[in-house]
């Protein structure tokens, strides 16, 4: 359980496949079926179609619907297994009387994703990008964001923060990441699964990893965080951000970004 809380800390994201054996399970013919988190579904559902097919009498289904409602799936014992970005909690692997076994299973990361007409450069300092999500800073062309980026016309543009609407693992690893490194962010919103956004008018909510990457790309101006490998599938630019104070660099596949 400590590792699981202390990795998701950092923007490196540890996937939790949360699932307990029945002793009434049968041999033959055998469905399962799993709920839960968004980020890693893609890859979790690549898995079970090559695994039913190369074993016969054997289906997985996964729906991927948010870690939050994957644990209480879960908790509810509608669901043989689920996915969770965030270990569950003691308090919540309490109400499991079947017991629970966490197994970490994959990993990823999470970026910041954006619409801006015309720019695919752009740089977000660590001072910028929290106040952003706070909703402070509001227009694309503000001081700050200009002075990160020297040479690029900005637009006068509203900015319409882009979050999740259910309970997730992404949003726990972003906001735990955006608590780390400013205070303001900590003491307003904090890091949770579901967080207390803001009532700024500038912060729209969406379901599930898919939903916030299509509302970026359907609002001109929008801003957002998804599991990096949304934003590539869907060729959504992702901005630099800085790193322990030293250099901007891109988040690419293989990078992780440390509170």
């Amino acid at each position: 359980m400590k590792l699981f809380a202390k990795s998701a800390k950092s923007v490196f994201v540890i996937g939790a496949l949360i699932g307990a054996m029945s002793s009434s399970a049968a041999y033959a013919d055998l469905k399962l079926i799993g709920s839960g988190a968004s980020f890693p579904a893609p890859l979790y559902n690549k898995w079970f179609k090559d695994y039913s097919k190369q074993t016969d009498g054997v289906r997985i289904d996964y729906q991927s619907k948010g870690s939050g409602a994957g644990i209480q799936d879960f908790i509810n014992e509608t669901v043989d297994f689920a996915g969770s970005d965030a270990a569950m909690k003691d308090s919540e692997i309490e109400q499991v009387k079947k017991g629970v076994i966490l197994l970490p299973v994959t990993a990823g990361e999470v970026v910041i994703s954006y619409n801006l007409d015309g720019i695919q450069e752009l740089k977000l300092p660590r001072d910028v990008y929290p106040e952003i999500f706070l909703g402070n800073i509001t227009n694309w062309n503000d001081p700050k964001i200009q002075a990160a980026n020297p040479g690029v016309k900005l637009p006068d543009q509203n900015i319409t923060v882009v979050v999740r609407s259910d309970s997730s693992g992404t949003s726990y690893v972003f906001t735990n990441h955006l608590a780390a490194i400013s205070d303001n962010f900590k003491e307003q919103v904090g890091g949770a699964k579901a967080p207390n956004w803001p009532s700024a008018g500038t912060i729209v909510k969406a379901p599930k990893n898919d939903g916030v990457t299509a509302t970026i790309k359907q609002t001109p101006g929008a801003i957002g965080y998804v599991e990096y490998g949304f934003a590539k599938l869907t060729k959504m630019p992702t901005p630099c951000w800085k790193i322990k104070k030293v250099t901007l660099l891109k988040l690419v596949a293989k990078q992780v970004l440390q509170p």
